[in-house]
């Protein structure tokens, strides 16, 4: 665990530079806050035109401080900030909480004053610039001006929250202390002048107070760090959820291919979080609604929900939006019918299907036990939803106590929907270990993730490095197909059999030579989609390909203005499964896609990514996905029962699929920034045995 950052959020010592004695100003919060909330440590002020602060000693600079502060809290502005940085790194301080703005976000000038308190920081850890600071409310302290902070109690608990924004912390904050929801720490990296996301990802993965942690992303700086980070705490059970924004923003236009116009920047962050077991929070709720769930350390082992109710609508809202998320809520089994009979009959009981209404417990305790003990013994389901409606709220301390004792008896999962406006009873079911939601589509984003937690296992990489590939003779600029497939070819992925020909007489010979019919292909490094443009024929013969040449020829002409001077004849593949796989990069890194092919493929976007991640081990900057990975890939699209023998269809090769997949990815991988785009489309996946072909390709070389 780092020293600083463990200083850092948990300081003995604390000097506040800057600070003022008017507790209402911004530069007065500090010192006020760390005395409110009951700071144990030493506070410092530093300010020379005041003595004295409450009945604090004021000094008037960092020299007269009577010993090295553990962690300052500098109120200067931006102007200022760092030569007070450059002396508390020169008395030895830890580490500092830079609020000013002024950096980075306001363009060249603030650049390099944000070099400038590089410089000056030295040894010396820095948070922020531009930062609302942190506050640790296990140790009750609080190294930040936030508003949030007026509130006079907060509930510490086990959500660790990093969030880029510092608004957003003080959002949190305020949010979880109205739903009873419990935090540990909460830090705001903002510029990340030093310290960032993975850096406090790392350090609360070994945090024990820390049992998940809610990251609020505006980017990723390092995504090695980060993913070291991330799956350093999926290894240590601890999950991590993130909502990322900025989901709208365009990705990066490929030049030539397919693969960019479908790999916009937040698929790639999809890509990135899901090999590192982050779950996304779809929406700012989720970012609590979530780690709450997580956070009571029950397991998920399956898609089954029981829904408990005494009231119908709201069960059936909750059914029906599991229903779309792909949950099941099937009836109760015989046995467990007949144990909910034995609690209450009549014919207001409901015990055959699913919501299960059982009218009198929201007025009956022992009622409400028993049912809840009933479902959570049941074989049938994987966690319980209790909705509590307007009928349980005159007695909120007794329906939170009835399901509270039944916790112990099942590590299922145990939830409430609150239907009626009553956030006082939600903050109570919260506090006592049943996490309470207003919406239904917060129940089934909270078992969501808790599933995709049970189900994430940390990605392994084949032990032994891809022999590297003689790569130096490659020309730069875009290939033309013929010379994209043998690219792929030296990297081991079998295209299929072709000859490039000048005149009408070498296609015919060559149709001849490969027999059946063949495709017919204009062959340009300038023109990559040739169907678009005349520019391909398929199910040719060899005494019909001749005459095709000239009218393939004079089409392409008419359209773009190019003679056409060489063609391909290549062979016709029948019989497989088209798909594309292509390779896309942008600031987060180089991804795998994979996804349905052929020239429908931008329309369905059925895809799915991979990012490469850095190679330390075998002295490269990237490495190839593994085969488990390769594997996963393809059972993810929409696309993977064609392959896997839907309907009787012939199961698709996806043995060789994998190797394919692999050895383009080792081409990525070693080409590394020369490789600008790749893409196979479509790549054939033929019958089991019958392998893979390359059919077209597109390669841009720097």
């Amino acid at each position: 665990m780092n020293e600083a950052i463990a200083k850092l959020l948990s300081p003995r010592s604390v000097a506040v530079i800057g600070a003022s004695a008017d507790p209402k100003k911004t530069t007065g919060r500090p010192v006020a806050y760390l005395q409110k909330h009951g700071f144990a440590g030493c506070i410092m002020p530093v300010n020379p035109k005041v003595e004295r602060i409450g009945e604090l000693p004021c000094y008037p600079d960092i020299a007269s401080l009577p010993e090295v502060p553990d962690v300052a809290v500098v109120l200067l502005g931006a102007e200022r900030a760092h030569l007070a940085v450059r002396e508390l790194s020169q008395r030895g301080c830890a580490a500092a909480i830079v609020l000013a703005s002024g950096y980075t976000e306001t363009g060249d000038e603030g650049a390099r004053r944000q070099q400038q308190l590089v410089e000056a920081a030295g040894a010396m850890r820095i948070l922020g610039p531009n930062t609302i600071g942190l506050v640790n409310l296990t140790d009750n302290i609080v190294l930040s001006p936030s508003g949030a902070l007026e509130m006079d109690e907060f509930q510490a608990g086990g959500i660790g929250v990093v969030s880029q924004s510092g608004g957003i912390l003080g959002s949190l904050l305020s949010r979880a202390a109205a739903r009873g929801i419990g935090l540990s720490k909460l830090i705001s990296t903002s510029n990340e002048v030093d310290l960032e996301l993975a850096d406090f990802i790392d350090h609360l993965a070994e945090d024990p107070a820390t049992k998940v942690i809610a990251l609020y992303v505006e980017t990723v700086r390092n995504p090695a760090s980060f993913r070291a980070a991330c799956l350093k705490a999926a290894r240590m059970g601890k999950p991590v959820v993130a909502f990322k924004i900025g989901r709208s923003e365009a990705g990066a236009k490929a030049a030539v291919s397919h693969t960019g116009a479908m790999a916009g920047a937040d698929s790639m962050y999809d890509a990135l979080f899901r090999q590192v077991g982050v779950i996304r929070a779809q929406s700012f709720s989720d970012l609590l609604d979530i780690p709450a769930a997580l956070c009571t350390g029950r397991k998920l082992r399956g898609a089954r929900v029981a829904i408990l109710t005494s009231t119908g609508g709201a069960g059936t809202l909750v059914s029906d939006d599991l229903g779309v998320a792909g949950f099941d809520t099937p009836a109760p089994d015989a046995a467990t019918a007949d144990a909910l009979r034995a609690l209450q009959t009549g014919s207001e009981a409901v015990l055959d299907r699913n919501p299960i209404d059982v009218t009198l417990a929201g007025l009956r305790p022992d009622l409400l036990r028993g049912a809840i003990n009933a479902l959570l013994a049941s074989p049938s389901y994987d966690a319980l939803v209790i909705i509590v409606g307007s009928s349980s709220l005159a007695m909120p301390e007794l329906l939170a106590g009835a399901i509270q004792e039944c916790l112990p008896n099942s590590d299922k999962p145990v939830m409430a929907y609150v239907s009626p406006h009553a956030p006082e009873v939600g903050a109570l079911l919260t506090r006592r270990g049943v996490p309470a939601f207003t919406a239904a589509e917060s129940c089934t984003a909270a078992l969501a993730g808790m599933l995709r937690v049970q189900r994430f296992q940390a990605p392994a990489h084949d032990s032994a490095a891809p022999p590297l590939v003689e790569a130096g003779d490659l020309p730069s600029g875009s290939l033309d197909e013929a010379q994209a497939k043998q690219l792929f070819s030296r990297f081991g992925v079998p295209c299929a059999a072709e000859r490039v020909v000048a005149s009408p007489a070498e296609a015919e010979a060559a149709a001849r030579e490969l027999g059946g019919r063949v495709v017919l292909k204009i062959l340009s490094s300038q023109i990559t989609h040739k169907s678009d443009v005349g520019g391909v024929a398929v199910g040719l013969g060899a005494d019909t390909i001749g005459e095709r040449i000239g009218r393939m020829a004079a089409e392409v002409k008419s359209r773009t203005g190019t003679d056409a001077q060489r063609f391909l004849v290549q062979e016709m593949v029948a019989g497989g499964t088209e798909l594309i796989l292509g390779m896309h990069r942008d600031a987060l890194g180089t991804a795998i896609l994979l996804g349905m092919g052929g020239v429908t493929a931008e329309l369905f976007k059925d895809t799915t990514m991979r990012l490469l991640a850095q190679d330390a081990q075998h002295g490269q900057s990237l490495k190839p996905l593994s085969r488990a990975e390769a594997l996963s890939m393809a059972q993810d699209l929409k696309t993977w029962p064609l392959l896997d023998g839907f309907r009787g269809r012939p199961k698709a090769d996806v043995e060789a699929l994998v190797d394919v997949i692999v050895a383009f990815s080792a081409m990525a991988a070693q080409l590394g920034e020369r490789l600008v785009e790749a893409e196979i489309n479509p790549v054939f996946v033929l019958p089991q045995g019958q392998g893979v072909r390359a059919a077209d390709g597109v390669v841009v070389l720097a």
